[in-house]
């Protein structure tokens, strides 16, 4: 049995009464249920995609030592997939912790902003990555036959165990709930010093390499924990457009400086460690390679979304953008993981 005409909408029928919603087929044709079609592919496109970016990022971090060395007849790094991997929990954790502590300062001076406050992952992070340098010890013991106490009289042991102790005393700062900056920002100091004297072990000018490395780490970690802590900050102030406009342009502003000083500290790290004839052959230079490249998208999405952001009073485009921006930093971290496992290239220069 086939349905009659259509009545009109205008007039219900006898029995019936006027619907206060349009039908699920009549509300997807209009522009707002085209909206809501949109809304909701939206909705499970971006776990998708962050899921598959987290699995590119676990894939370079396992894979992506023995990849960049292939063919350059350097030295087999034992154990450097796992290597990686610690070592990314690791800046992932500094820069959780950091942005935590940069960004609540962007926030105060916006006015008219929601009272609204992310959850603080300060305190997780840091005890992440305090396992993750725990982590690092064992494997280093695993690797020099050493027992543990032993491992910590080594260099690199005793500079680790600085940095598990260090991101602990972070991670109680984060938990007493107090706006002590200072003391929170000492042990995290603590450990990027620590880090970059790690990460020198070589005799030529080691000192400038790991000032360079402080400055470096410490700009990356605040541009990466920073916009993420923005960016959820702005998904909590989505009904406040214009607060949410004002502290995209504030973290802006910081970024330029930001990357400025990204840019110059790893240009002068890449000339002092990396012989410009070895950069195709070496796993170091390939590794480079692969960074820039990541960089060079990382600016073109920081440029589009501050362009957005100038020109349009809806910063809803702007944030789209900036989420892109930070799932290549995101990559752009497990890549410098790399960068501190694959062999030093510099040798290659001296050999006969």
């Amino acid at each position: 049995m086939f349905p009659g005409p259509p009545a009109d909408p205008a007039t219900p029928t006898a029995g019936s009464m006027p619907s206060a919603a349009p039908p699920a087929a009549e509300a997807a044709r209009t522009p707002g249920g085209a909206t809501g079609a949109a809304s909701a592919r939206r909705a499970w496109t971006a776990p998708l995609l962050l899921g598959c970016a987290g699995v590119l990022a676990l894939c370079i971090a396992l894979f992506g030592p023995g990849l960049m060395a292939r063919g350059t007849g350097e030295l087999r790094i034992p154990g450097a997939g796992l290597t990686t991997v610690l070592r990314t929990v690791l800046f992932a954790a500094l820069a959780l912790h950091l942005g935590e502590l940069l960004a609540p300062q962007l926030i105060r001076p916006v006015r008219g902003r929601p009272r609204t406050a992310v959850r603080s992952w300060a305190v997780f992070a840091s005890l992440a990555g305090a396992a993750a340098a725990a982590g690092q010890i064992v494997r280093l013991a695993a690797v020099s036959d050493l027992g543990i106490t032993e491992t910590y009289g080594t260099r690199e042991g005793g500079l680790l165990l600085l940095i598990a102790n260090g991101l602990v005393v972070a991670a109680l700062c984060a938990a007493s709930r107090r706006p002590a900056l200072a003391l929170a920002l000492a042990p995290l100091a603590v450990v990027i010093g620590a880090e970059a004297l790690r990460a020198h072990p070589e005799a030529y000018s080691p000192e400038f390499g790991a000032a360079l490395t402080v400055v470096h780490l410490t700009a990356a970690s605040l541009w990466t924990g920073g916009l993420l802590y923005v960016l959820r900050t702005l998904w909590l102030w989505r009904g406040s457009p214009a607060a949410a406009r004002a502290l995209l342009g504030r973290y802006a502003r910081l970024a330029i400086w930001l990357y400025a000083a990204l840019a110059a500290t790893g240009t002068a790290s890449a000339l002092r460690r990396l012989p410009l004839d070895v950069v195709p052959t070496s796993a170091y230079g390939r590794t480079l390679l692969l960074k820039l490249a990541l960089m060079a998208v990382v600016s073109v999405l920081a440029v589009a979304a501050r362009r957005r952001m100038l020109r349009d009073t809806d910063p809803s485009a702007a944030c789209r953008l900036a989420r892109r921006e930070q799932v290549v930093l995101g990559l752009v971290v497990v890549v410098s993981a790399v960068l501190t496992v694959v062999p030093d290239p510099h040798w290659i220069s001296l050999r006969p």
